[in-house]
């Protein structure tokens, strides 16, 4: 791993999409085709890092659930 890769990012815009639909994590998590966790939504709505698979996964169940097509610029500013 790299020594100077940040982890931490702050709060992302998956956290005021959230807020705007009045979506729990349960939502997400429940509204997926994929395996995803409450750790995951957990962990995408705090900033920490995730890999493009999760970032995707989480992606998908947000557009499920808000019957729109938002993009992973729209969820995520890294």
């Amino acid at each position: 791993m790299n020594k100077n890769t940040i982890y931490d990012l702050g709060p992302q815009p998956i956290a005021k999409l959230m807020a705007e639909h009045n979506f729990k994590p349960t939502d997400l998590v429940n509204n997926s085709t994929e395996q995803l966790t409450y750790k995951m939504i957990n962990r995408a709505v705090k900033g920490r890092r995730l890999t493009p698979k999760i970032q995707h996964r989480v992606l998908n169940a947000l557009n499920k659930a808000a019957s729109k097509q938002y993009q992973l610029k729209d969820l995520f500013n890294y």
